[in-house]
């Protein structure tokens, strides 16, 4: 099925005058019109720089209007975006620049010396050339093309890159629309960061096609979320618990009323219920989602109104996608029984780049095994439990212990080394490092260490120094009895008290 044109291009005819995108720290707005104007300009100047179809784009950014501009000129081209993540470091950013095989990367003004040595051509957003041909003729794109590429961290310390496809990103965001009843009413502020598919395709792409507005926030500074949310009428937001909880703890919480706001949506982990206790104390609609990068990311709707009554809860399926929770591979769960969530329907990525065999190990029959664990209750509503992988979740961000541990292995200075999940007052995971050396070495050396290979947030919070790491009776690391060990050492009144402060 080739798409004549694109689902923008309706959009802008419909609501040509309607506010689509506002970047909320100028306050410039761009109507439907406009916007679609815009993706043609980036489309023309993609095609003077001799891109085409199936030719990768990457971008480094913050939260700008030109992601949409890419998103939306890539799809007229036939081309496939792919957002960095800005927290990366240079190793990690060239090796995603290689493998997806950019043929350019396009840099923000204030991103710019982030990727020092490219495996492809490096230019500014600002430095794009002018068209050279407006009258180009129209690219026929399959509904099953990848549109985008968005990379999730690797269990085996490389991130995959999750291939989204039209059908997938449009059976999303139609999905989200019929299920979580969207209109063009609706505003939301993206806070998230746009190379996540939370921060472009949980609300932004599905409030774009159902012809609402998009505020754009750059980084995340409350007392801006608390200015944006009343200044700009948003009535939905998404955040992360680790933003919720800077968010209630701030003294305006309690002083705004948030009158716009319709429903305060989490995600990205498990929500702490004094959360939704402060939410439920103001009055205001506070709920939970599910998703992942490979699927979506939405996937369940709960009503906003019987959300407290069931807290922890992230729903029941939406209208055009099937859930079921699996245990033992081939046995589905009883009621209330945990298993492995699996997933089924057409906003399910394709396949990982480059990856057949990756793709094998979570691509079953048509699901989707996510590897997180849930139950389902006797009325049908779904819980997300754990997970079935080491994976940590610190302040939304996902952390596998396998590549931070394989990073600090290197350092000639370490003989073993364990990486795990510990709760955190204000992350909800801190990664901690177990360490084992065979020379002397500080939590400092190490840190810097970490810091020239990782993102900011996988370097370790704290690392505890042992003379030998507790392994189980076959060899392992006795990862149970070091979570034990350590549970309480994100919570020590002097680290509680520095953060507050």
């Amino acid at each position: 099925m080739a798409i004549d044109c694109s689902w923008l291009q309706k959009r802008s005819q419909l609501s040509p005058s309607k506010v689509a995108v506002i970047d909320g720290e100028s306050g410039e707005r761009w109507n439907y019109q406009q916007l679609y104007a815009r993706t043609i300009d980036m489309k023309n100047r993609l095609h003077s720089l001799g891109i085409k179809k199936g030719d990768s784009v990457a971008l480094l950014s913050p939260n700008e209007m030109v992601y949409f501009d890419l998103l939306f000129a890539c799809g007229e081209l036939g081309a496939i975006f792919v957002p960095l993540n800005w927290r990366l470091s240079n190793d990690e950013l060239v090796y995603i620049l290689q493998d997806c095989d950019a043929k350019y990367l396009l840099v923000h003004p204030t991103m710019i010396g982030k990727v020092r040595i490219g495996p492809c051509p490096i230019i500014s957003i600002d430095d794009l050339p002018q068209p050279a041909d407006s009258q180009q003729n129209r690219v026929s794109v399959d509904l099953n093309n990848p549109a985008a590429i968005i990379y999730t961290g690797g269990t085996t310390g490389k991130p995959k890159g999750v291939i989204l496809t039209h059908e997938n990103i449009i059976s999303n965001a139609i999905n989200t629309i019929i299920s979580w009843g969207l209109s063009e009413d609706d505003a939301t502020l993206t806070c998230l960061p746009m190379f996540h598919t939370g921060g472009l395709n949980a609300l932004s792409s599905p409030l774009l096609m159902a012809g609402g507005t998009v505020v754009l926030m750059q980084d995340f500074e409350v007392e801006k979320v608390i200015d944006f949310l009343c200044m700009y009428q948003c009535t939905v937001v998404l955040m992360v618990p680790t933003m919720y909880h800077i968010l209630i703890e701030h003294p305006r919480f309690q002083k705004e009323s948030f009158p716009s706001m319709k429903t305060f949506l989490s995600g990205g982990a498990p929500c702490p219920i004094e959360i939704y206790e402060a939410f439920y104390k103001k009055g205001k609609l506070f709920k939970e989602g599910y998703g992942l990068t490979e699927a979506g990311p939405n996937n369940f709707y709960i009503d906003p109104k019987e959300a407290y009554g069931k807290k922890g809860s992230v729903g029941k399926p939406m209208m055009f996608n099937e859930v079921k929770i699996m245990k033992n591979k081939n046995e589905e769960a009883s009621v209330n029984e945990v298993g492995e969530i699996y997933l089924k329907g057409r906003h399910v990525f394709r396949e990982y780049w480059l990856k057949p065999e990756e793709t094998q190990k979570v691509k079953v029959d048509g699901w989707l095994c996510t590897g997180d664990l849930g139950r389902m209750d006797e009325e049908g509503y779904f819980y997300i439990v754990g997970r079935v992988k080491d994976m940590i979740i610190s302040g939304g961000e996902n952390v596998y212990p396998s590549e931070v541990e394989q990073t600090l292995a290197e350092h000639t200075a370490v003989k073993e080394v364990c990486v795990v999940g510990i709760p955190h007052p204000k992350w909800g995971e801190g990664v901690l490092a177990v360490v084992s050396l065979k020379s002397p070495a500080s939590e400092k050396e190490l840190t810097t260490f970490c810091s020239q290979k990782l993102g900011k947030y996988k370097i370790p919070k704290k690392f505890a120094f042992v003379k030998d790491i507790p392994k189980t009776t076959v060899g392992k690391f006795d990862k149970k009895s070091i979570i034990q060990t350590y549970k309480e050492i994100f919570k020590l009144p002097e680290e509680i008290q520095e953060m507050k402060n």
